[in-house]
Formats: structure tokens, C-alpha cells, sequence
């Protein structure tokens, strides 16, 4: 019953996404067509001057807001992170201009780094196009703040213009760690639990392989985050055993927060 489920979400991510075919909101709209007929003809009943139709035909059933969203909380947690401790210099790379990035914009300069190109000129945003699964030279020690949200798991899979290279997310995470000075902090998002990729939309990562990586780059765990589905939020044990059954699990989103060790 599981798998049939998890197949479902795939079929209707895959035809709303790629395709532009979003099923549910197609039912929401045929089903809320007879609302917008009685509302229009009680409107008329009273109104006199020129009337345009323009029907918008399932907002009055959503919330205000997709507050449930796991890019809506990572965004919101990290930013007021970034906030609190007020970094000398950060870097974003990858993470959702229109998200976390404009979040940040909006109280302090960042400068972003990403494969693909930004044309807009935003206040607040210093914009540089970089392929960080390539040789970053000159930059060791660069800022004392880094953050990639939900960016990571797609490097090397093509997906946004990259290169393919299966060994892309431990280049890009090398490269990242390399950015920082002593002490300076990493703010990783990425999908964990059972490991595999996922080609060519993500890899999901086992969260001790991550744990691993980072300490061979100098990186020490100071606490991991974890957003469930439906935006349920849980500050996470680091007990190994408790990692284990974070294996186990088919997809939940972890924000890693790094810091660097001294030398």
C-alpha cells in the first residue's frame, strides 16, 4: 500500500511539474465551478457597471498561505538563523532566489553563487555564476557564513545544466566547506533516509554519509533539524542509533548546521 502511494505522488509530481497536468487542481476547479456560477448571478443582482469574467475557482478552499511547504519553514528557520548570529560576510549557493536568498536580501548583502545565470539586478544580492562541482581557486576562507538549501542532492545530475558526475554532491560539498574560515558556519538542507538517487530530480542521502563527509572536511555537527511532511518540525538527537532509524525513513528533509573546526 506504501509503494502504490509513494507511485501515486511520483505520477502526479512528475505530470504537474514537467507536463503542467495538475489533476488536483483540475477536480478543484470543475468541482468549484457551481460556486462561481451562484456567486456570479447573486453579484449581477446588485451591480450595474462593466463586468469582466476572469474565474478563480479553488483559492476560497486553500489556506492563507503554503505554510505547510518544507522550502516555506527551511527558508524561514535558516534566515532568522542568519539573523540572529549576523555573519561578517554570507554566501548562499543554489538555495531559491525568490525564496530564502530574498529572505535574507531583505536585512543584509549576500552574495549568491550559482550554476545558472540571474540577469536581474536585486537589491541586496551580489550574483556570481560558478559551477561548484569544478576547482573553486582563490576562495579558501573566503566568508564565515555559507548556507545551500534543497540545492546539494541535484549536483551532478544534470538537472539544472551541470555536468553528470555521480561523485558531484561530494565536489560540491568540498568546495563549500572550503569557503569557510575557522568557526565560521555551514547551513546544509538536503533530503535523507533510505540512500539512493533518484535520476535525474535528487539524491536522498544517508544522514550519517553527510556526517562522515563533513568531518573529513574539517566540519563538526552542531545540530540537525528535521522538517517532516506537512511541516511538521523536529530538532533531532544525534545519537547514532537514532540516526539509524532516520534510515529507514523514505523522505524527510534535514538541515545540517556545520561549524568549522580550528586548525
Amino acid at each position: 500500500m506504501i509503494n502504490v502511494c509513494n507511485m501515486l505522488k511520483k505520477f502526479y509530481w512528475f505530470m504537474s511539474t514537467q507536463f503542467g497536468i495538475d489533476l488536483i487542481k483540475t477536480f478543484r476547479a470543475f468541482s468549484g465551478f457551481p460556486r462561481y456560477v451562484r456567486d456570479l448571478f447573486r453579484f449581477c443582482r446588485s451591480y450595474r457597471g462593466r463586468l469582466g469574467l476572469l474565474p478563480c475557482l479553488h483559492d476560497w478552499i486553500e489556506e492563507s498561505g503554503a505554510t505547510k511547504n518544507e522550502y516555506f519553514w527551511q527558508d524561514l528557520l535558516v534566515a532568522r538563523k542568519i539573523f540572529e548570529v549576523n555573519p561578517v560576510k554570507h554566501v548562499d549557493i543554489g538555495s531559491r532566489v525568490d525564496g530564502f536568498v530574498a529572505h535574507v536580501a531583505s536585512f543584509r548583502k549576500v552574495e549568491v553563487f550559482d550554476i545558472r545565470p540571474i540577469t536581474a539586478q536585486i537589491p541586496g544580492i551580489v550574483f556570481k555564476q560558478l559551477d561548484f562541482t569544478k576547482p573553486i581557486e582563490g576562495m579558501t576562507g573566503y566568508c564565515d557564513s555559507v548556507s545551500c538549501l534543497h540545492a546539494l542532492e541535484h549536483f551532478g545530475l544534470g538537472r539544472y545544466g551541470d555536468s553528470v558526475n555521480p561523485k558531484g554532491f561530494e565536489l560540491g560539498f568540498k568546495n563549500m566547506a572550503r569557503l569557510l574560515k575557522e568557526n565560521g558556519i555551514f547551513y546544509l538542507s538536503v533530503p535523507v533516509g533510505a540512500e539512493r538517487v533518484e535520476f535525474n530530480a535528487h539524491r536522498v542521502s544517508d544522514p550519517r554519509v553527510i556526517i562522515g563527509l563533513a568531518m573529513r572536511n574539517s566540519l563538526e555537527l552542531s545540530s540537525l533539524i528535521l522538517i517532516h511532511q506537512e511541516g511538521k518540525i523536529e530538532t533531532f538527537s544525534l545519537e547514532k542509533a537514532k540516526l539509524l532509524n532516520l534510515t529507514s525513513q523514505r523522505y524527510v528533509l534535514g538541515i545540517f548546521i556545520f561549524v568549522k573546526l580550528e586548525r
